[in-house]
């Protein structure tokens, strides 16, 4: 990485005032005590003894000296001057009359406060190791880690040595955690891994773009034919063969922040890198991508429902309005002959020759065909719409069942079976459908699967309830995907085994007290 990374604004905070102090910083960094002031009175004049103790002042708040001990902001002068009982602050510049006297100063006040020099041993040796602790475990910006290591120099009562110095040491201890990385990524994939790796930046005869950059392409349509080229993305990624490696022993952080830089990067750029870096990069790309694929295929799929769900519903309820004019006349037509049957003055023995002469037998048998044929039941969801749509459904399903393993927690054990019997029969032009576990069935759809009068349960039926019934139970997690992040397994980061053993009865302790309301 580059060795300079701060910015060259001038007004760069470090070691330096940038600002008036706070209250809260007055009060914690240029507050006397007894001990300070005992100390500061043994300046004679009053010039010295608020040089001194602006000095000391500084040195806490900066962790540094300056070069001109005066050059701070009025506020901290009129502080100190207070603290101090000098009735004149513009006396300050006279401290510098004498070119040694702060300078004494700065050395009496590093050894009565234990203030340290940058490269003192073993304090260089600590702050090595912790940079590089961070340097390891964390993504951290290089700017980030300077201002960390300036403030734990500050806290440490170390004195702060030039920018540059502890710029290159942040950029070399970045760099040795960097390539300490890429070294262990490269040690794991055996030979034929690393060859399918090189492939990813190398551009095939006849094409325009590398493996890299189709597979860091997002989807960017709802359809199914988006769906299955999502899925084959999440396949070919997947086909690389280093899903199975083992990365515990490498820092979640690190391997994303790598994992983007390989997003990021031009194919050409990493396939100029070192062969240790350039795997390194690929191997980390392509177990995030292995995650971030199926995610993408899977938000996809859940989008893709909803659409073949609201289309349904929307079809659903414009044929609703279309036919309520039909339905409101045949409606009608039975109340005229409701009421002739209701009224007690017409004789029992004349109601069907009263109703005919209202209202046709042939009038009435299609009025209340037309009534049975355009009325919904309550629990209706306009599934016949969505069973419209089984071609739709047939784009994408099979690509779905043969590439995407689901698991499940037991209330997800239905479906899991349910999606087994769809894979079962995929190639099945005439399966045997009496096999179809029922139990993901609802009774709105069950009119549909298996109507009261079939004996075969009815494959479209059964198909998209199966599809309506997947999405309910990936969102609920009842079932779920092991290789995914936001559609995974949501029992996973939960403590297991041992650790559970261990915890159990704190937890048990701490419930008891909330049922106890304490």
């Amino acid at each position: 990485m580059p060795v300079a990374f701060l910015s060259d604004d001038p007004t760069y905070r470090y070691g330096r005032y940038t600002a008036e102090p706070t209250a809260e910083q007055l009060a914690k960094y240029f507050y006397l005590d007894d001990a300070d002031r005992t100390l500061v009175a043994r300046r004679r004049e009053d010039h010295t003894r608020l040089g001194f103790a602006i000095q000391l002042g500084t040195v806490r708040f900066l962790g540094t000296f300056l070069t001109d001990p005066t050059d701070v902001p009025p506020g901290i002068v009129t502080h100190m001057s207070r603290q101090l009982n000098v009735s004149d602050p513009s006396c300050l510049p006279r401290y510098m009359d004498r070119s040694v006297t702060h300078y004494e100063h700065a050395q009496e006040i590093k050894r009565r406060y234990g203030y340290q020099d940058f490269h003192s041993h073993p304090e260089y040796f600590r702050l090595v190791r912790w940079l590089y602790t961070r340097a390891w475990l964390s993504a951290e910006r290089p700017s980030v880690l300077f201002d960390l290591a300036t403030a734990r120099l500050v806290e440490r009562k170390v004195l702060l040595p030039g920018v540059t110095v502890l710029e290159r040491l942040v950029a070399r201890i970045r760099d040795r955690a960097a390539t300490r990385l890429w070294h262990i990524l490269a040690g794991l994939p055996n030979a034929d891994q690393q060859a399918r790796l090189e492939t990813l930046v190398q551009v095939p005869d006849g094409a325009r773009s590398s493996p890299l950059d189709q597979l860091r392409r997002a989807p960017t349509r709802v359809s199914g034919p988006a769906l299955i080229e999502a899925l084959q993305r999440f396949d070919d990624i997947r086909a690389i063969g280093v899903g199975e490696l083992s990365l515990d022993h490498v820092p979640p952080s690190r391997l994303r922040a790598l994992a983007r830089y390989g997003a990021a990067a031009r194919a050409q750029a990493i396939a100029r890198m070192a062969q240790e870096r350039r795997i390194a990069t690929l191997l980390a790309f392509a177990r995030a991508f292995e995650f971030i694929a199926i995610d993408d295929a899977l938000d996809l799929l859940d989008l893709l429902i909803s659409d073949i769900i609201h289309d349904a519903q929307s079809d659903g309820e414009k044929e609703r309005l279309r036919t309520l004019r039909d339905l409101d006349a045949a409606a009608m037509q039975l109340w005229d002959a409701l009421r002739i049957l209701l009224d007690e003055s017409v004789d029992a023995a004349a109601i069907r020759t009263q109703t005919y002469a209202q209202v046709p037998r042939e009038r009435l048998l299609e009025a209340g065909s037309q009534v049975e044929a355009l009325t919904r039941p309550p629990d209706d969801h306009y599934y016949p719409e969505m069973v419209d749509r089984y071609r739709r459904v047939r784009r994408f399903l099979p690509a779905l069942l043969c590439t995407v393993s689901f698991e499940g927690s037991q209330a997800g054990e239905p479906m899991l079976k349910t999606l087994d019997f769809l894979h079962q029969i995929e190639n099945q032009r005439r399966p045997d459908m009496q096999q179809a576990p029922l139990d993901i069935v609802p009774s709105a759809w069950r009119r549909l699967v298996k109507p009261p009068r079939a004996s075969v349960v009815d494959r479209q039926a059964y198909t998209l309830c199966a599809v309506e019934r997947l999405q309910d139970n990936l969102r609920r997690r009842d079932i779920f995907v092991p290789r995914s992040e936001r559609w995974g397994d949501p029992r996973i980061k939960l403590l297991q085994g041992e650790q559970w053993e261990a915890m159990r009865p704190r937890v048990g302790f701490f419930a008891q007290r909330l049922e106890l309301g304490e």
